[in-house]
């Protein structure tokens, strides 16, 4: 079964289907909980910064696996 849950725009993976938006939407609204979160614990704003950019780029990172292994392929003909 061929997954056709993103498209491919430069260096971006857009949604194209339901599926594709809720994992941007759950994704999204991970990070926002994450830097609740770390912005509760944190003493200040670097503190707050440099914890919460590790875990972005961890979401984005699997966000990117994801995209990549349901985006739509054009036929190389």
């Amino acid at each position: 079964m061929k997954l056709n849950w993103f498209t491919r725009k430069g260096i971006f993976y857009l949604p194209v289907t339901l599926p594709g938006w809720l994992i941007l939407a759950i994704a999204a609204a991970y990070a926002v909980y994450i830097f609740i979160d770390i912005d509760g614990r944190s003493h200040s704003v670097s503190d707050t910064m440099i914890n919460f950019v590790f875990n972005l780029l961890l979401i984005g990172l699997i966000y990117t696996v994801i995209g990549y292994f349901t985006e739509v392929k054009k036929n190389s003909e």
